[in-house]
């Protein structure tokens, strides 16, 4: 009997720890039988600091009662608990993988864990380790299928919530405060990712950023756009959430606002890039101070108050619909590395072509002939890069004899920029 006793303590003290592998620890909670489940899909941003309990149970209702996975790359088991027991929501297990290093991502035991996955949970830690272990592994496409095939939630706070846009700030050679972006949007320290790792439709030419008010995030976001859009020649969209607040995500592309408003001050940020033609950063090249003015709005953004209910909604299918709680329109704009906000602005409006007068060139002339457009200046020029009048960039190239091959464009008004050899920028507007 002695030695039944001593066996049934030693059976117990092995189901109590960690399940420990050369690559993984796994951290389990709950029933091991696989559930099969209705989900909803979805995706939170949390912006660091403690969870929002409301937006964590938002988030584990969408499981419908099925297994929870979280991940990470270091920390232990701290969500176990507080998803199984304290948030009163019905699942049938919390396991937390903890990825020792990449050969994780290659783990069959992983990989089938996460297929499993009702819902999926990146934790906070070193966004630059979840990069560098997960992309361009079985992992990826294992995250891939969850959100397009399976259709579960998905979401993470600080560093988790920092990988979940199309764009991404890598932080390969380490975190930038603001203050050093805006100086140099080409430091060193800006590395950006963009579409090459989740493909979630949910974040399409979307970059987010975390704790926003401490310390501040929102010139270094700024940045990140004025980069994309320079590299990329397309608008892209930000979101940044305030520490203990969270945006949710349905499956309409609703944004729900999650925080402690009025009794702490919870905001979310959603930025877009305003209709100037062309709306791009006036100066954003490698030694430059940034300069994104674009008379004094740049950068349009619905500052959001977060509440228990998540009553402050943002439609993030038109990126200007907003009800709910508190919330304000506001104008940034960057003036030689200084971010300038101002909070006396209107919704966007893309429906009237915005103009800006004193960018547009007199000085060139140019007809269009058998869809050719010829150019008559006095200067050589180089590049270009064609807008619509609401500013998509939809073709762009370089410049033979002055002249552009224009067939692929439908009949309507457009504005051209040039660039000439001494990199001097013009501007005109015509129709086809």
């Amino acid at each position: 009997m002695k030695d039944m006793r001593v066996f049934g303590l030693f059976l117990m003290l092995c189901l109590s720890m960690p399940a420990i592998a050369q690559d993984y620890t796994s951290y389990f909670t709950g029933d091991t039988t696989d559930v099969t489940v209705t989900v909803q899909k979805g995706t939170v941003l949390m912006g660091g600091a403690s969870e929002n309990d409301n937006a964590m149970r938002w988030f584990l209702e969408r499981a419908g009662g099925g297994d929870v996975l979280v991940l990470r790359t270091s920390g232990e088991d701290g969500y176990n608990d507080y998803f199984f027991e304290d948030l009163g929501v019905e699942i049938n297990s919390v396991e937390t993988i903890l990825c020792n290093n990449k050969d994780a991502s290659f783990n069959p035991y992983v990989l089938r864990r996460v297929a499993e996955a009702d819902a999926l949970w990146f934790a906070g830690g070193d966004q630059w380790e979840y990069i560098d272990y997960w992309r361009d592994t079985p992992m990826e496409d294992a995250f891939n299928v969850l959100i397009n095939e399976k259709q579960i939630t998905i979401g993470g706070t600080s560093a988790g919530c920092a990988i979940m846009g199309q764009a991404y700030f890598s932080a390969e050679n380490g975190t930038i405060i603001s203050n050093t972006a805006l100086h140099n949007p080409y430091h060193n320290l800006v590395q950006l990712g963009n579409d090459d790792f989740l493909n979630n439709p949910a974040t399409t030419n979307l970059i987010t950023d975390t704790h926003y008010d401490n310390p501040d995030r929102r010139g270094r976001q700024v940045t990140f756009l004025a980069r994309l859009m320079t590299e990329y020649g397309t608008p892209f969209y930000g979101i940044g959430v305030e520490e203990y607040t969270a945006v949710c995500i349905d499956e309409l592309n609703i944004a729900h606002v999650y925080g402690s408003y009025p009794g702490d001050d919870d905001f979310a940020y959603f930025l877009q890039v305003n209709c100037y033609s062309p709306s791009g950063p006036e100066v954003c090249a490698d030694g430059d101070l940034l300069t994104w003015d674009r008379n004094d709005a740049a950068i349009k953004v619905i500052k959001m108050a977060g509440t228990n209910s998540g009553s402050g909604m943002v439609d993030l299918n038109d990126w200007k619909t907003a009800s709910g709680a508190d919330f304000t329109w506001e104008n940034w704009w960057v003036e030689n590395a200084v971010l300038k906000v101002t909070n006396e602005a209107t919704e966007i409006d893309c429906t009237t072509p915005i103009a800006q007068p004193d960018d547009i060139n007199t000085s060139l002339a140019i007809n269009i002939e058998r869809d050719v457009l010829h150019i008559y200046t006095d200067v050589l020029l180089q590049q270009y890069k064609i807008y619509t009048i609401t500013g998509q960039l939809i073709q762009s190239g370089d410049i033979f004899n002055n002249s552009i091959q224009i067939k692929q464009l439908v009949n309507g008004t457009y504005l051209l920029a040039t660039t000439d050899a001494q990199q001097n920028s013009n501007f005109i507007e015509f129709v086809k």
